[in-house]
């Protein structure tokens, strides 16, 4: 396994009114994040919040290019970007354990923190498909490039963490400062944003570059 240091390219927020950052998603424009009560969306850019839904936002986020999904408690939230409606929902694996959330091939990728596993889930029925498992807590998860990573908050310790879908084996490690965690995390372009916990912050990641 290559193991390295996470290279923190750049810090947003505490944003305004905003405890805590769970989940986060971008959809090649603007970073969304779940903050509880509601979901954000800011420019990466400017670091400025430009929207506001106010939809339960507990845990992780995930976009498909079309609809935000959102988990809230024990359920996952399928949203309308532009009105905050919710359109549907479907039962969460954990049953109120779940931490992050991702969009990949047609399926929702659901972190379940304690458990250390990551389930693959048809977003129309909730229907676990299959299960990786991991030997540390996981909380964001994201696809990108055809890469599996998720992010790792244990013993005020975090890491992002590429993995093998089929084995779980860990294939690549970039560790965060002692005092980085990582609550939620989504691939853009050529960094991963990561959710901050209780900071309010996100952090930018410069992700590895790949020979081409």
């Amino acid at each position: 396994m290559k193991r390295s240091a996470a290279n923190v390219l750049r810090e947003y927020g505490p944003f305004p009114g905003i405890e805590a950052v769970h989940g986060l998603t971008y959809d090649g424009q603007q970073v969304w994040f779940a903050s509880g009560d509601k979901l954000n969306a800011f420019d990466p850019e400017s670091g400025k919040v430009r929207r506001e839904l106010n939809v339960p936002a507990h845990a992780g986020t995930a976009f498909d290019g079309r609809h935000l999904f959102q988990i809230a408690e024990s359920r996952i939230q399928k949203i309308d970007p532009q009105t905050g409606q919710v359109l549907s929902t479907i039962p969460a694996p954990g049953n109120g354990g779940d931490s992050g959330l991702a969009w990949a091939e047609g399926s929702l990728w659901v972190g379940q923190y304690r458990e250390r596993k990551i389930h693959q889930v048809d977003p129309e029925t909730g229907k676990v498909l299959r299960t990786i498992e991991s030997n540390r807590f996981v909380t964001g998860v994201t696809w990108t490039d055809g890469e599996l990573w998720h992010a790792t908050w244990e013993n005020d310790q975090s890491e992002l963490r590429h993995i093998d879908p089929k084995s779980g084996d860990v294939l690549e490690s970039l560790e965060m400062p002692a005092d980085m965690g990582i609550s939620g995390l989504e691939a853009g372009g050529d960094r991963f944003f990561c959710g901050g916990g209780k900071s309010g912050k996100v952090r930018a990641v410069q992700r590895p570059k790949r020979g081409t």
